[in-house]
């Protein structure tokens, strides 16, 4: 006899809809705490640029590659700070749909609404990922502004 056989189907599936949006709701802690070590390593860095440009003569020409870094880091700042943002509100979206399929049995709630809270869940956690992809290519400018500085050009230094 399969262990299965007394136990309501439904019963199971129910379970399995509103456990999905938990995990989900995991999965948006461990972004945000991503995003979150992502900032706290741009403020530490922004700290640092700051501290050599007080300490570097006026009209060096350090000065004006830390500014445009500076300012590279406070755009990608904007960026993950709204990325944060949409995570938490996924996280929200998902644990929305988690309750409205665990009380789907005593209220009278539409079929679709917990499947629109799930999938405006999905979609955030998708402009979550575009906005850390913004945020790479960011990066990307102020490591080149690094190179063309310690090598002099904007060529690839060649790898041996």
């Amino acid at each position: 006899m399969n262990g299965a056989e007394g136990l309501d189907v439904s019963s199971i599936r129910l379970i399995g809809t509103a456990v999905t949006p938990a995990v989900m709701v995991s999965a948006c802690g461990i972004v945000a705490t991503g995003l979150d070590n992502q900032i706290a390593r741009m403020t530490t860095r922004m700290r640092e640029m700051l501290r050599e440009v007080r300490l570097l003569p006026e009209g060096h020409t350090r000065r004006e590659v830390l500014r445009q870094e500076v300012d590279i880091l406070d755009r990608r700042h904007a960026i993950l700070a709204r990325a944060i943002a949409l995570t938490y509100t996924a996280l929200l979206s998902f644990v929305v749909t988690s309750l409205l399929y665990l009380t789907k049995r005593q209220l009278d709630i539409p079929e679709p609404l917990p499947v629109v809270a799930f999938a405006l869940g999905v979609l955030l956690l998708g402009a979550v990922a575009v906005l850390a992809l913004a945020s790479l290519r960011l990066s990307r400018l102020a490591i080149q502004l690094e190179r063309e500085e310690l090598f002099g050009s904007k060529r690839r230094p060649r790898s041996s």
